[in-house]
């Protein structure tokens, strides 16, 4: 197995699905490109006589558009920077996190990422979208779902502040989870 001595740039990419990694190959000598996402090669191109340019490929379950940007800064040094969905990542991940709700715990020895979608209410675990079961309760709403046998809600109550809109709380056997920052 070839080593990857061209190693320029390494990302951490949180979606609803997983956190994605993402390496970016640069050979500034023999113009090669190669991107892999989760430690798959996505794309490889050799000899390529144009060292700047982009590179363009989907990451996640949910195929999210991403790009690296390659830009000459000085002689023969590069700047490499991720775009997801036309955004920079970091513009992109404070978006995301006005978008979603994350929990991270483990029931039985196992570890779990619930990510709750607030603008189309899917909840995803590990990866997977699940199954859930949505109803009004006096104060709000409540999504229902099971993970590793154990029942889970989703409450969404007003917060009665019109600036921080609507709370969600995940409740795991009658538990609150605290939400994870990421």
């Amino acid at each position: 197995l070839e080593k990857m001595t061209d190693l320029v740039a390494v990302w951490e990419v949180a979606l609803s699905d997983g956190v994605h990694k993402i390496e970016f190959e640069h050979g500034t000598t023999s113009g090669k490109r190669v991107v892999y996402v989760d430690g798959k090669e996505e794309i490889r191109k050799e000899w390529m006589f144009k060292l700047v340019g982009k590179e363009t490929f989907t990451v996640g379950a949910a195929k999210t558009k991403a790009t690296i940007n390659i830009d000459a800064v000085s002689g023969f040094a590069y700047e490499y920077t991720l775009e997801i969905n036309g955004k920079s990542l970091k513009k992109y991940m404070e978006n995301r996190s006005k978008m979603t709700n994350t929990w991270v715990l483990s029931l039985g020895g196992t570890d779990y990422r619930v990510v709750l979608e607030k603008d189309t209410m899917d909840v995803w675990c590990n990866g997977q979208k699940m199954e859930t079961a949505g109803e009004f309760v006096e104060d709000g709403t409540e999504t229902h779902f099971s993970v590793g046998g154990h029942s889970c809600c989703i409450k969404a109550v007003s917060s009665g502040k019109r600036k921080e809109g609507i709370v969600h709380t995940l409740i795991v056997d009658d538990r609150e989870i605290p939400e994870a920052v990421e």
